[in-house]
């Protein structure tokens, strides 16, 4: 019986296995970087110890002082959620070696799916559909489009799509690297690419007495960058023998191994019907919580049991309903999807049947550049995939986060969409799509009230700061400036009058009440509650139709001073990972010049026009902050120097 359990790793997967075992009876132990030393993962744990470091490459991934952290800690059993090791048969061997239970599948059949192309050999092998391989040498245009994948990894890391046959070699070599510097692991390969396939994995769970279950298909299509946005079971649209199909080659592929745990067996669904074989998962999904819900089951209490021997009812429940998770993370999508960083200010979502959230984070956390920046899953479950849609898309849009930008509008636009909720989802969904789920409409309306709202409040809070008598005589409007998201300013004008508000921009508007934090405006015979929290110069302002930030415009403006002509600056705090190019290059418009790290995504920095790179001022390894100078380029043509806030 497993008694006291470290979790080898950190936020959103710690939390949740740390509430199955409080549900369970069984004492916990956290693990931390000095980032990390206050996340919540850690406040919640029995015990903690610290792993001394920031990178996960110092903390999180080495696996001697996961396993000094158990015995010292007095743990009997190592659970590793997913990512870092949690696919690494040397950490599972190392485990067993310290005579402590591992909560995962056997080492052996680890190590028999850590490579995809020799999972591959083994699944054609055991009768499971797989793509066949495409010799680099031999291809030709006819096999376009390609895509190249890392053997060792996942996650999107070392992926390229091949259009043109001359751009093959070099991202074979782009891949190259990326994977050896994510996985320590160059080895790639190339196999047909299919633009609108979808991916369908299917749930696995077995245990040590010859059981398997297959827990229903989960469509994992909608993705950025090849990282998973929205997962949904069951799958829509599929028929029953198709179902029996995947669930038939999943189990196939887990007896193939002698698999024992949760695992997942991923697929690429074709238009024309067929499937074929990915890759095998050996751990828990991040995805997991919409099986869970669907089948009125525990996969973390299950895990727990697998491990302790236990053996598995002969089959699975049956299924009920349908369910849906978001995956909130901390990016801009707008602007090439890159990580934010900082403190989340507040981070609130609705509590409603059928809704469950998965967090990492809490009021007041700070999200750093070493990890991922997933912040949260939000999950709903309803009677019918539609219901799902419209209970998740509206917990979203009502959700409270302020500090950081994040994707949580684009899910909310994804959701609703005509062509998801059509059911009409691939791979491509969001390239097809981008351009009303990248770049909507403003809300004309909402936004302005929002402003006003916004006013108003800092005026309550004003006067309660500072009281003053009133006066009767006629006033000017009050003005306020703010600027939004997008650098649009925005003006507020209004005065207080023995009638009521009155604004410039909204004469059908009356005042109801305000406070620094919540303000009530009437528009046109219809009430509107705006609450608002403002932190620094920024406002975030909540309303029932969406959210809005606007930032404070300064009176008098502040100085600026000149950038450096030709400047190329770092988008993000990060690491340099690669160069490509060097001092003395004449480069063209996009081309890569560098590639920064962060939050386990890698971001190209390209050239924005034609000409001489005279500087290179960053270096591989290097760590650099939001801001930085990566390097000077002489463009060909002149352009107008910019300048910036002091």
């Amino acid at each position: 019986m497993i008694t006291s359990l470290l979790v080898a790793n950190r936020g959103e997967i710690a939390r949740r296995i740390f509430r199955t075992c409080r549900d369970l009876g069984i004492a916990t132990v956290a693990v931390h970087s000095d980032p990390d030393a206050d996340a919540p993962h850690v406040r919640e744990a029995d015990a903690a110890v610290r792993l001394p470091g920031a990178a996960p490459a110092d903390t999180y991934l080495r696996a001697e002082l996961l396993v000094a952290a158990a015995l010292a800690a007095g743990a009997d059993a190592v659970h590793p959620g997913y990512g870092f090791l949690s696919e690494d048969p040397e950490f599972a061997r190392a485990v067993l070696a310290a005579g402590l239970t591992w909560v995962g599948p056997s080492p052996g059949a680890i190590a028999s799916m850590g490579s995809k192309t020799a999972a591959k050999r083994l699944m054609a092998e055991a009768g499971v559909p797989v793509l066949a391989p495409v010799d680099p040498a031999a291809a030709t245009a006819a096999d376009l489009p390609l895509l190249v994948k890392a053997a060792a990894g996942g996650g999107g890391r070392g992926m390229r799509i091949v259009r043109q046959l001359d751009q093959l070699q070099a991202e074979l070599t782009a891949g190259r690297q990326e994977a050896e510097a994510a996985f320590g692991d160059g080895e790639v390969f190339l196999e047909p690419y299919l633009p609108t396939g979808r991916h369908i994995e299917v749930q696995l769970l077995a245990d040590a007495h010859g059981t398997v279950w297959a827990l229903g298909e989960r469509d994992c299509s909608l993705q950025r960058r090849h990282q998973k946005v929205i997962e949904e079971t069951p799958a829509p649209g599929l028929d029953a023998a198709l179902r029996a199909e995947l669930a038939g080659a999943a189990t196939a592929a887990a007896r193939a191994i002698g698999y024992t745990g949760a695992g997942t067996a991923e697929f690429l669904l074709a238009p024309d019907g067929r499937f074929f074989f990915l890759e095998m998962n050996t751990r828990l999904q991040v995805e997991h919580p919409v099986t869970e819900l669907v089948f009125g089951v525990d996969l973390v209490a299950l895990q727990l049991a697998v491990a302790e021997g236990e053996a598995l009812p002969a089959e699975p429940p049956a299924p009920r309903g349908h369910a849906i998770e978001a995956r909130l993370y901390a990016e801009d999508p707008a602007a090439d999807w890159q990580p934010q960083s900082g403190t989340l200010h507040r981070f609130e979502l609705p509590v409603a049947e059928g809704l469950r959230v998965d967090s990492g984070v809490t009021d007041g956390s700070v999200v750093t550049v070493h990890y991922d920046p997933m912040l949260a899953k939000v999950i709903a479950w309803a009677p019918t995939r539609a219901a799902a849609a419209r209970k998740l898309s509206g917990a979203l849009a009502r959700a409270r986060i302020h500090g950081l930008t994040t994707n949580r509008e684009l899910l909310v636009r994804a959701l609703r969409h005509p062509a998801f909720l059509a059911g009409r989802v691939d791979t491509a969904f969001l390239t097809e799509h981008a351009a009303e789920l990248l770049h909507p409409v403003p809300d004309k309306n909402g936004l302005p009230l929002a402003a006003l709202a916004a006013a108003l409040a800092d005026a309550a809070g004003r006067r309660t700061a500072f009281p003053s008598g009133w006066r009767n005589l006629p006033s000017q409007h009050q003005q306020k400036r703010y600027r939004t998201s997008d650098g649009e300013e925005l003006t507020v004008r209004y005065r207080h009058t023995r009638d009521g508000l009155r604004t410039a921009e909204h004469p059908g508007v009356e005042l109801l009440s305000a406070t620094p934090d919540r303000v009530v405006l009437e528009c046109d015979g219809v009430r509107r509650t705006v609450e608002v929290a403002v932190h620094g110069a920024e406002a975030y302002c909540d309303t029932a139709s969406g959210s809005f930030v606007l930032t404070a415009v300064p009176r008098f403006p502040e100085p600026v001073v000149r950038q450096l002509p030709g400047a190329l600056l770092a988008p993000m705090p990060g690491t340099v990972v690669r160069l490509g190019a060097a001092v003395g290059d004449r480069v063209t418009a996009g081309q890569p010049l560098l590639w920064l790290e962060a939050m386990k995504m890698e971001h190209q920095v390209a050239a924005p026009a034609d000409g001489l790179l005279t500087e290179l001022r960053a270096t591989t390894g290097q760590q650099v902050e939001l801001g930085a100078v990566l390097a000077v380029l002489r463009p060909d043509t002149d352009t107008p120097t910019e300048e910036h806030p002091a």
